[in-house]
């Protein structure tokens, strides 16, 4: 039998979404005969009918349970009952006899039939297949051997559970869009309506009455590619939960421990790896593979347009009079252009096209988009506290991956006298060395067969190197013989004659 809200969904569908029984029935996978049952019925009215008595001793108590474990939905979680509370309150408040056991198993099952409950409700009545939500997550990745930021823009279907991911450097208006052009291009399709809060790379103001006010940007994106864009009310996120959930499940699972992406394009490629695998499990709600819910729901989506949308906006700037650009808060030297010339800025996700600004609109240089990097300071004399008191600890030490690879092989070696020694010899190097410093001291020894005896002078010979000074040059010897080596054997010969013995003498 179906639940009321499977039922209502039913009803609903054939008086407002004008769909005939057959339609009802083919799209939730149901028999024709429920389908006209539920989508014809007039009296709504529950009948009065006898409870199966499946719980005997909590029979006369299951409405007081289902009424506590209904209502706790609307505190905190820290807050909701516990089987032993219920318990208690039962046999204080009520005269409950029974087991304790007994009112257990009912609280577990009753709270899975609860969830299970809204979650259809949610699913059938919310989230029909093609629609999506999206939005912004903060994440951490090693690159260069440290932990820096990027954003991650997340983009989840509700009515499978699936979800995809692409990395950017920043939340303006290029990255947003090209993350999901990508995304598009990834699945093969555009979600029909998507559902967005109100970012400032869409929105530029939100109006009293509601209204809301586009970058240009965003409106030609959308008219491109087709799609209805929705907008949560002003501190509504909850009402796309599904993306906000998946932004906090992506950064848990995907990217905990915070992998070791040398480019942003391995950790779009590490992103895509997990989300693929991820759509192996089985729906939370459904009990149906994600993947297989996904193809069903890919069929829904909105044709690629042929042409796909080029993402910029069109800047004009003034070079200085030394030849260089400001822009972003960095500076480019342009020696190609004149000084103080203008020049048209072709503003993209990850570069920037210098045009002539004559009307021919001349390539006249390309440059990287200036993004700062945020990086986290790792205490590395901290987590070699750790080391030193835990030796063994570093062989499986998820900080171990942020190293120099040198310095990991340093430490990292089966003997334990001498990965003990190593790791209090790098500790003792880090309160006067940086990391950096140290790795790159161990680079010039590879293959040394004891680095640690010559590791502290190494560093202290790459800091301090050998002065050498440069020739002397002085202007009094003619030029004429300059380089001139002269041929000492006349010397000798010299020498050898003014050394011969007299034969009168002796």
């Amino acid at each position: 039998m179906l639940k009321v809200p499977q039922q209502q969904y039913i009803k609903f569908l054939y008086e407002n979404g004008d769909c005939s029984i057959s339609e009802i029935a083919r799209s939730l996978g149901i028999n024709w005969r429920t389908a006209k049952k539920y989508a014809t019925k007039d009296d709504w009215n529950e009948p009065l009918r006898r409870r199966r008595k499946r719980h005997p001793v909590l029979g006369p108590y299951l409405d007081i349970i289902d009424t506590w474990l209904t209502e706790e939905q609307a505190l905190p979680r820290k807050q909701r009952y516990t089987a032993k509370r219920i318990f208690d309150r039962l046999c204080e408040e009520h005269g409950f006899e029974g087991g304790r056991r007994t009112v257990e198993r009912y609280v577990a099952q009753r709270r899975k039939e609860l969830k299970l409950e809204r979650a259809e409700s949610y699913e059938r009545l919310e989230h029909p297949g093609g629609e999506a939500q999206v939005d912004f997550g903060t994440a951490y990745v090693g690159q260069a051997g440290q932990l820096v930021e990027r954003k991650v823009l997340v983009m989840s279907f509700p009515f499978s559970n699936a979800a995809f991911a692409f990395p950017v450097r920043a939340e303006n208006t290029e990255c947003f869009l090209e993350a999901m052009k990508r995304i598009f291009g990834r699945i093969g399709g555009v979600p029909s309506k998507i559902w967005f809060d109100n970012l400032s790379a869409a929105v530029v103001s939100i109006d009293k009455d509601g209204g809301r006010t586009f970058t240009d940007q965003f409106l030609r994106f959308a008219a491109h590619y087709r799609f209805q864009p929705e907008f949560c009310n002003p501190y509504s996120g909850h009402e796309k939960g599904h993306v906000e959930n998946k932004v906090g499940y992506s950064r848990r699972n995907w990217l905990v421990p915070p992998p070791v992406c040398d480019t942003d394009t391995e950790l779009e490629e590490h992103l895509a790896r997990k989300s693929e695998a991820d759509m192996e499990r089985p729906h939370y709600a459904k009990h149906e593979r994600i993947a297989d819910l996904w193809e069903k729901e890919r069929s829904k989506l909105l044709a690629l347009p042929a042409t796909p949308f080029e993402v910029f906006r069109l800047e004009a700037a003034r070079l200085n009079k030394y030849r260089e650009l400001r822009f972003e808060k960095a500076t480019y030297p342009l020696p190609q252009c004149r000084g103080l010339e203008t020049v048209l800025l072709k503003v993209k996700w990850d570069e920037i096209e210098v045009l002539s600004s004559d009307g021919e609109y001349r390539l006249l240089g390309k440059l990287p988009r200036p993004y700062a990097d945020k990086p986290i300071t790792i205490e590395w004399t901290t987590v070699f506290d750790g080391y030193r008191r835990k030796p063994r600890s570093v062989m499986y030490s998820d900080l171990a991956r942020y190293m120099p690879s040198s310095v990991r092989a340093f430490i990292r070696v089966e003997d334990a006298e001498l990965r003990k020694a190593r790791i209090a010899l790098v500790r003792r190097l880090l309160e006067s060395h940086e990391m950096a410093e140290i790795g790159a001291a161990l680079d010039t020894l590879a293959g040394h067969f004891s680095p640690e005896a010559v590791l502290e002078h190494t560093l202290y010979a790459m800091k301090h190197p050998e002065f050498r000074p440069e020739p002397l040059v002085e202007s009094h010897t003619p030029v004429e013989i300059h380089g001139h080596m002269p041929d000492l054997s006349q010397y000798d010969a010299a020498v050898n004659i003014g050394c011969k013995i007299p034969n009168n003498i002796g």
